[in-house]
């Protein structure tokens, strides 16, 4: 598979434009969060964000996603005004944020119950996404029974059994230890190719960037604005210790290291 999947500027199934975002404070000066962000994230693309804390990367997520709306500016999904959450753009958060008392498939299947979804629907799909990640076996598994990255595996299965055009993803892996990160990493890129969905993944890290990315968003803070976006021209599977992805990590530090930025 190439790098950029054969996309073309116009296939934007995400359209970001000239967002600005400002949180209200009582007391003291309103923060910007976003100033004049615009992004077009493509259909099919995986995009990756990366940035300092409090460079706006979650509050571009929350636009996108339905749950805030921009002071000013728009944000389309497939042209049409986002202005709520939807099926269509799953979302994954840093936290788990299971239900401990259900088992993972009763998980899986509780925003579909929440719909009302018939019990034998919602049961075959939350089957069939739990199977997508690997964990069909864990269905009658509790939370508290399952590893820090079986956890994250069911809240992606979660996003995925509503077959959501677009899944963004608050830095999903940053609760788990490297190794596990780095195998959910390639559990990710699997189930990608596999079912040909777009997402968008925030992160601090600039490896996970460049390992999971066609594209690295690169923000700065004070107020969150888009620095500067690279491309990854890195044939997939890609190798860490490889030359060329060396050489972009580099760039992508150095990009960091013009405004300051911690990296990783």
């Amino acid at each position: 598979m190439t790098p950029n999947r054969g996309l073309r500027p116009d296939d934007g199934v995400v359209e970001v434009e000239s967002v600005s975002k400002l949180y209200p404070s009582t007391e003291g000066e309103s923060t910007w969060a976003l100033l004049d962000v615009s992004l077009s994230i493509r259909d099919g693309e995986f995009i990756c964000a990366i940035g300092p804390s409090g460079c706006g990367k979650t509050t571009l997520l929350n636009l996108i996603a339905g749950f805030i709306e921009p002071t000013r500016g728009e944000l389309r999904f497939d042209k049409a005004p986002i202005t709520r959450p939807a099926p269509e753009r799953g979302v994954v958060f840093q936290e788990y944020a299971l239900f401990p008392w259900l088992t993972a498939l009763r998980n899986v299947e509780f925003g579909l119950k929440m719909r009302g979804m018939a019990k034998v629907e919602r049961s075959e799909r939350a089957r069939e996404a739990l199977q997508l990640v690997g964990l069909e076996d864990a269905a009658g598994r509790y939370p508290f029974e399952l590893s820090g990255g079986m956890r994250q595996r069911v809240a992606v299965a979660r996003a995925l059994v509503n077959h959501p055009r677009i899944l963004l993803m608050d830095e999903p892996f940053a609760a788990v230890d490297a190794l596990t990160r780095a195998s959910l990493q390639t559990e990710l890129l699997r189930i990608w190719e596999e079912i040909g969905i777009t997402i968008f993944f925030i992160t601090h890290n600039i490896e996970e960037a460049v390992y999971l990315g066609d594209r690295i968003v690169v923000m700065s803070p004070n107020p969150g604005q888009i620095q500067k976006i690279v491309n990854v021209e890195i044939a997939r599977p890609r190798n860490r210790s490889d030359l060329e992805f060396g050489q972009l990590y580099a760039t992508v530090n150095g990009i960091f290291h013009q405004q300051g930025g911690v990296v990783q």
